[in-house]
C-alpha cells in the first residue's frame, strides 16, 4: 500500500506540472533551491514540515490540504488494490466451478 510519504513527491509534481511551472518556478514561489525541489519531487528527499509548507503556500494550498490530498490518493489506492484482489479472487472461483 502506499503511503503519505510516497505520494507527496507525485502530488507536488503533478500540481506544480498543472500550473505549467517548472522547477526552477515553483522553487522561486516557495523559496527553495531548484535542485532540492527535484530530490523531494523524486522522492530521494523528504521534506520538513516547514519546507512542506512552504510548497503548499507556493501551490496556492493550506498544508493540510495538500496531506489530505495524499491521504486521499493513499486511501483510493488500497481501495482499489482491494477490490482488485476482490475480482481476482472472484475469478479464479469462477474458472475453478467451470472446469468442475
Amino acid at each position: 500500500m502506499s503511503s503519505v510519504h510516497d505520494r507527496f513527491p507525485r502530488l507536488v509534481r503533478q500540481l506544480r506540472k498543472a500550473r505549467g511551472w517548472s522547477q526552477e518556478q515553483l522553487a522561486e514561489q516557495a523559496d527553495l533551491n531548484r535542485s532540492y525541489v527535484g530530490e523531494i519531487e523524486r522522492g530521494t528527499a523528504a521534506p520538513s514540515l516547514q519546507t512542506a509548507e512552504k510548497l503548499a503556500q507556493a501551490l496556492d494550498l493550506q498544508l493540510s490540504a495538500l496531506l489530505a490530498q495524499c491521504e486521499r490518493s493513499a486511501q483510493g489506492a488500497a481501495a482499489a488494490h482491494a477490490r482488485r484482489g476482490v475480482f481476482d479472487g472472484y475469478s479464479l472461483l469462477s474458472r475453478a466451478e467451470s472446469k468442475e
